[in-house]
């Protein structure tokens, strides 16, 4: 993706999201990721079932608002225009050269969706973590984030991945570089963006809620193990360094947001954000039973149920269905950010398998999410897979926020 863009966005506080006259897609590494040598190393099969310990958040609570980040003007017309665009996707970090096209060309799409403009301009990116591969090195940020999304003109958020947080040596800090570049105190340039200018960003912790004009978004950190996720303690399943905080945030925001005066008149989606699936038909990962169980503890807990459920790690594009009562639930997962491929299991089954129905995919396909929250009319969340293959919008789901169904 070459120049002719104009004037940028300018956030608050100065904040900068997109170069200028970004150059060319990069068709090699400014630093070769040989990161791949330590998964034989005597620290990592010493502690590749260890939990890491979860960074305590920099503000209690931790909530962040969009309208503390981008322009004034731009959070008025979101709001006169009673309806929110937002992108999401996981697993995006392109380890291998061979895998630089792939994380380009899902970067360069969104990118352009931005530039599009129009009502329906994403207003933000919410990354569903492994930004990094394969140890969330400081020294590979430029080449899988800054240079990939450097035409990408709005905030980027995001929690961590497993990837992100599992250190590849003792000598390294669980999540140093993720909480360098996404949790910094103030935004401004980053010592790993190579010189590009997008700032920091300025998350209160590794997990959070962002709250935005429609839509408020809980980020959840399930840790470094390739499976499963996990947010607690899970009852005494899990010792030091876990502890219930994560869980107690989680509960303690879907009860706030259950009184949210938005929530009430249906004009706000709740969306809860993982990195590990709760459910998956992919071949390699798997879902997270003791996460969801975390999840409908939560709720229960709270009484209220969330419009959607967003994670990655599975790299593919899923669908699931989970109804509660009269509630439905879609549970979406897409970790096809560019990292790479995973098969779909041979089989899955077609009804309900543990509370969660395949309804679509799996997808193997790069591509991304386009979330739109609209509060015009009869108040809805729609989520949409767009693949970069050429293909398209592959799936879409609507959710009645009034009724709280598909």
């Amino acid at each position: 993706m070459a120049g002719g863009y104009g004037a940028r966005t300018t956030g608050t506080d100065g904040r900068l999201f997109a170069d200028p006259q970004p150059g060319p897609d990069e068709s090699s590494f400014q630093i070769d990721n040989t990161s791949e040598q330590y998964y034989n190393s005597a620290y990592y099969k010493l502690h590749q079932s260890q939990l890491q310990p979860v960074p305590p958040p920099r503000v209690d609570p931790p909530r962040m608002q969009l309208a503390d980040i981008l322009p004034a003007a731009m959070i008025t017309q979101i709001q006169t225009a009673g309806r929110i665009t937002f992108h999401a996707v996981g697993d995006t970090g392109a380890a291998r050269v061979a895998a630089i096209p792939n994380e380009g060309g899902v970067a360069d799409a969104m990118a352009r969706d931005v530039a599009a403009g129009g009502p329906d301009t994403p207003a933000f990116f919410f990354h569903l973590g492994d930004v990094i591969y394969n140890f969330g090195e400081a020294q590979y940020y430029y080449d899988q984030f800054y240079e990939p999304f450097r035409a990408y003109d709005r905030p980027i958020f995001a929690i961590p991945g497993n990837h992100d947080g599992f250190p590849e040596s003792a000598a390294v800090t669980t999540l140093a570089a993720f909480l360098t570049n996404f949790c910094a105190v103030n935004p401004g340039p980053s010592p790993n963006a190579g010189g590009l200018v997008r700032s920091t960003m300025t998350q209160p912790g590794a997990y959070f809620t962002l709250d935005a004009p429609f839509v408020s978004l809980i980020g959840l950190y399930t840790n470094v193990l390739e499976g499963p996720g996990v947010i607690s303690t899970q009852g005494g399943t899990y010792s030091s360094p876990m502890n219930d905080d994560q869980l107690n945030f989680l509960i303690s925001e879907l009860t706030r947001l259950k009184t949210d005066p938005d929530r009430l008149a249906n004009r706000r989606a709740v969306v809860i954000a993982c990195h590990h699936p709760p459910a998956s038909a992919d071949e390699s990962h798997g879902g997270s039973t003791g996460l969801s169980a975390d999840i409908d503890s939560a709720c229960q807990a709270a009484g209220i149920w969330p419009d959607a459920v967003l994670s990655g790690h599975a790299h593919l594009y899923q669908r699931f269905t989970r109804s509660t009562g009269t509630v439905e639930i879609p549970y979406v997962v897409s970790g096809s950010g560019g990292y790479g491929l995973t098969a779909p299991r041979s089989q899955y089954p077609s009804g309900s398998a543990g509370g969660f129905t395949l309804s679509a995919g799996p997808l193997m396909d790069y591509g991304y999410l386009v979330l739109t929250v609209d509060v015009t009319a009869a108040p809805t969340l729609t989520i949409t897979f767009r693949a970069t293959s050429g293909s398209g919008d592959q799936d879409s789901v609507t959710v009645d926020l009034a009724r709280h169904s598909i």
